[in-house]
């Protein structure tokens, strides 16, 4: 019977599929116009020519140094990364540049460049002309010393070193180096940067080949990892097979062979995988000198037992606390054990099912080794619960989730059996820093992004921040309208004026509509935290903003001046202007009498200011009232008590005799400057 096996830990890894993800995300802001520039990356995203021609082929280009794209383009910094260099250049010229350097690579380029800043000479171990190795040299300023053999390491004298590696390369490489260096009595420091999932790659590979006839190693020609994998394999395999896509598979050869093992480096996409396992699946024959009743038999077998990841249907034959028999109708019983169902708190199976139930499964075994095929209620759930969340997308409809835990960049939340991805952005309408206070709150999200076959979901909280926000926004504008009288909040000052919260929506109180009189700045009147009864005076929806008036909610002055002012009554007030010719002063805001300089005093008065000063607080005498023409006239003077009014006849006659042609000197200088206090 020939098998067809795929080794663990093939196709992309971590920092590969991120550059993929990242470079698709810049080709769909391309397609919505959010972006107006080119996209480029800076040499080919991965080693995979079936990658980068795709990429091609959708608008991506390649190239070699920031230099060659203009502002506004878009420069991608694949997984293998780049120099210190090329950002800074990169942003001196405008250029947006994308980051998605592999994590593994990024801490190396930190440690050498730490490393380099304390004075210490580097040691990068791995192939001068990789790109990874290059962009890390990049980070001490390309003082490194590189090496990629035994031999090379020979060369190496002094001490004061920081050894570093190339992620991908093999274990026995980093080993081998090392112990060339202690010979040598060289002074180093080494850390193994070879990325694990390269180790749990090479391992796996290693232990297919050990146990297979033929290994056939899929991935780019110039892929340094995937070199190395076929490296391994022919090492142990003899019949070893290089190949880069599904034509160059050499089917006469591999169909020879009964254990066919299968590996993919790390640049290698899922379909390729697929497709040449498949190709071989279909034209090399799994029937191998087998007699007529056997292969009737097999068949047989094939049309009454279920495959694996069909959902099936049976009833419960027996519970236990540790699982569930069905019986399916088939030749072979099913067993559902206690940890592929899901199960709350302290329930027990007993408690969910019980003999005669009908019950639906998902195979996940068609021969657990004891002779049963064996199920799973929570892989269906999971199903399920899939489908709920892409109807969800589908539909533009919330789902809850729980926050489970804190990963980087942002937190892993569960819908059920499912669990999707909150990036720190999308868990607030605020800026959140740590996501540790998110930890097993219950929120409500909407689904951003859903790939049910890499069993993927992007879920956003802040979506429903902002849409709950929208809507208060929206029922707070419908309840405001022109000439409304509402009650706010005075939240911060400017110097043209103050900003009242209106309930979720702020108004501008402009200084010249807080006060019929005449203000300096908006505090002279209020303070912060100050809640004020305000008249809407206009609102521009479109632009959100809205003008509010406070003086118009009080009445103005001179439209009750008859009700609080009389001829022959006796006011207080404040100098707040002095003249030549008299001195104004404040009754109320908004409401400004002249008292003319024969007025001020029982004696000659030549010199006001000698006098009155601004801010003095003064009595005075309503001489008259000119609703009319908005003028009062005062006296001090004849405000004062009798013993004050006592002064010199002569001087006093005098003056009296002057007063009219005084006066009517400046009568009309007196009213333009009125007029000009009350406007």
């Amino acid at each position: 019977m020939r098998e067809i096996l795929l080794a663990e830990n093939s196709g992309f890894c971590f920092g590969v599929r991120q550059a993929i993800e990242k470079t698709e995300e810049q080709i769909n802001l391309k397609k919505s116009g959010k972006i107006k520039g080119r996209i480029f990356t800076c040499g080919p995203l991965i080693h995979n020519r079936l990658v980068t021609d795709d990429l091609a082929e959708r608008g991506v280009g390649i190239i070699t140094s920031a230099g060659e794209a203009e502002p506004g383009d878009v420069v991608i910094v694949r997984s293998h990364g780049e120099s210190k260099a090329f950002f800074e250049d990169a942003q001196s010229r405008g250029i947006t540049v994308i980051d998605a350097t592999c994590p593994f690579v990024r801490k190396i380029q930190l440690l050498a460049e730490e490393a380099h800043h304390d004075g210490r000479k580097i040691i990068i171990v791995g192939d001068r002309e990789h790109p990874e190795v290059m962009g890390i040299n990049g980070w001490c300023e390309n003082s490194a010393v590189i090496v990629n053999s035994p031999e090379e390491a020979e060369s190496v004298t002094g001490d004061n070193y920081f050894l570093v590696c190339q992620t991908t390369i093999k274990k026995e490489l980093l080993d081998e180096i090392t112990q060339v260096l202690s010979k040598n009595n060289v002074g180093f420091e080494a850390r193994n940067t070879i990325c694990s999932a390269t180790n749990l790659r090479q391992t796996s590979c290693r232990k297919l080949a050990e146990c297979c006839d033929a290994m056939v190693v899929i991935g780019g020609k110039d892929s340094s990892n995937t070199r190395k994998l076929y490296q391994i394999a022919k090492k142990v395999c003899k019949n070893a097979y290089f190949i880069e896509k599904n034509e160059d598979l050499p089917l006469h050869q591999v169909k020879k062979y009964n254990k066919i093992g299968v590996a993919a480096g790390a640049s290698t996409p899922e379909c390729v995988i697929k497709e040449v396992i498949a190709t071989m699946s279909e034209n090399i024959t799994e029937v191998n000198e087998m007699n007529m009743m056997d292969l009737m038999d097999d068949i047989e077998k094939s049309l009454r037992l279920p495959r694996i990841g069909e959902t099936v249907n049976g009833k419960v034959h027996q519970v236990t606390d540790k699982e569930i028999i069905v019986n399916m109708g088939c030749k072979k019983d099913g067993v559902i054990p206690k940890e592929e169902v899901t199960l709350e708190g302290d329930q027990k199976l007993t408690d969910l099912f019980k003999e005669g139930d009908e019950i639906q499964a998902k195979v996940i075994k068609t021969d657990d080794g004891d002779g049963v095929i064996l199920l799973s209620k929570k892989k269906l759930e999971v199903n399920e619960h899939w489908n709920e969340i892409i109807e969800a997308y589908e539909n533009k409809t919330t789902i809850n989730v729980k926050v489970v835990k804190q990963v980087n960049g942002g937190v892993i939340a569960a819908y059920k059996e499912v669990t999707g991805f909150i990036p720190l952005s999308q868990l607030s309408d605020k800026y959140v820093e740590n996501a540790e206070e998110f930890i097993g709150q219950e929120l409500t999200v909407r689904i951003k992004k859903v790939d049910q076959k890499r069993g993927r979901a992007v879920f956003s909280h802040r979506d429903i921040l902002e849409e709950e926000k929208k809507k208060k926004l929206d029922e707070i504008w419908d309840s405001l309208h022109v000439d409304d009288i509402v009650e706010g909040k005075v939240m911060r000052f400017t110097d043209y004026g103050a900003f009242v919260d209106l309930g979720g929506i702020d108004g501008l109180l402009h200084i010249s509509e807080i006060s019929w009189g005449k203000l300096k700045h908006p505090q002279e009147v209020l303070k912060i935290g100050d809640i004020v009864k305000v008249k809407i005076l206009s609102m521009n929806r479109e632009k959100g903003k809205i003008s509010l008036g406070l003086k118009q909610t009080m009445p103005e002055p001179w439209s009750v001046i008859e009700e609080n002012y009389q001829v022959g009554q006796v006011v207080s007030g404040k100098v707040v202007q002095i003249k030549e010719y008299g001195a104004f002063v404040e009754l109320e805001p908004g409401l400004d009498g002249l008292v003319h300089i024969s007025e001020v005093a029982n004696k000659r008065v030549n010199d006001i200011s000698e006098e009155l000063t601004v801010g003095q607080t003064v009595e005075a005498k309503i001489l008259d009232i000119d609703t009319e023409r908005k003028r009062i006239s005062l006296s001090i003077k004849q405000a004062l008590p009798a013993e004050a009014e006592e002064a010199e006849e002569a001087p006093a006659e005098a003056e009296a005799e002057e007063a009219p042609t005084a006066e009517a000197e400046v009568e009309a200088e007196a009213a333009e400057e009125v007029q000009e206090t009350e406007e």
